[in-house]
């Protein structure tokens, strides 16, 4: 996946090799799924050695993901650019972080936070997460209080201009960063990176989605939030 991973588990007790299963996974989702890899599930459609018909039950699943995200964003996000092929990474990362997820709680893992590349699914709660500023490392934006969900940034501050609006096929803009909170990493991820994709009218569009709150900071700088962003409550007594 070319990111960090990183799982700390805070149960006193739980199963042995829960955190292996995870990882394992994690290299299994990269190896079937990544377009970079060229014995890759997604490379070998990508050269028509594989028909959509003739794809595993999960490429079927993530490129239906990908549909849907494409209709709901009025085609600005799209893993099929012109001249790119087909990338299915938005969605791909998020989904199978989430099922990574899955995992430890099948497994009986009550309490745990899994980042994949400062994106975020936690298990129990609650859970403080930082929004990292746009344009400093060094600082956050806002910090996060969940329980069992998951938070993605989706921005050009790490990667650089990544994310196109798929209807001019050039990079987003509007935006500097948007940041999804959502039941799971597959909703909060997609929905950050289509937000972007979208640029200025993302915002909205992101919050309208269901079970979604939205933090974002636009190129003018100014911070754009829902109302039910999941932030700590100040303590009792705070002015």
């Amino acid at each position: 996946m070319g990111l960090p991973v990183s799982l700390r588990i805070d149960d006193t007790r739980f199963p042995a090799g829960a955190a292996d299963a995870v990882f394992a996974w994690l290299r299994e989702a990269d190896a079937r799924f990544s377009p970079f890899r060229p014995d890759s599930e997604v490379s070998r459609l990508n050269r028509g050695e594989l028909g959509t018909a003739d794809v595993s039950a999960d490429l079927a699943r993530v490129l239906e993901l990908c549909e849907q995200y494409r209709r709901a964003s009025g085609g600005a996000f799209d893993v099929r650019v012109p001249g790119r092929g087909l990338d299915p990474c938005a969605v791909v990362k998020g989904w199978s972080v989430q099922l990574a997820a899955e995992l430890l709680t099948a497994a009986g893992v009550r309490r745990f936070c899994l980042n994949a590349g400062g994106d975020v699914v936690v298990g129990g709660g609650p859970w403080k997460v930082g929004i990292r500023h746009p344009e400093d490392a060094g600082r956050l934006c806002a910090v996060l209080e969940l329980t069992d969900a998951a938070v993605a940034t989706s921005g050009h501050y790490e990667r650089g201009a990544h994310i196109l609006d798929a209807r001019t096929g050039r990079p987003a803009i509007g935006l500097l960063a948007v940041t999804v909170v959502a039941p799971t990493l597959t909703e909060a991820d997609a929905t950050a990176t289509a937000a972007f994709a979208l640029g200025a009218d993302g915002v909205a569009w992101a919050a309208g989605r269901p079970h979604c709150e939205v933090f974002a900071v636009d190129t003018a700088r100014k911070v754009l939030r829902t109302a039910g962003l999941p932030t700590p409550r100040a303590p009792v007594g705070t002015p």
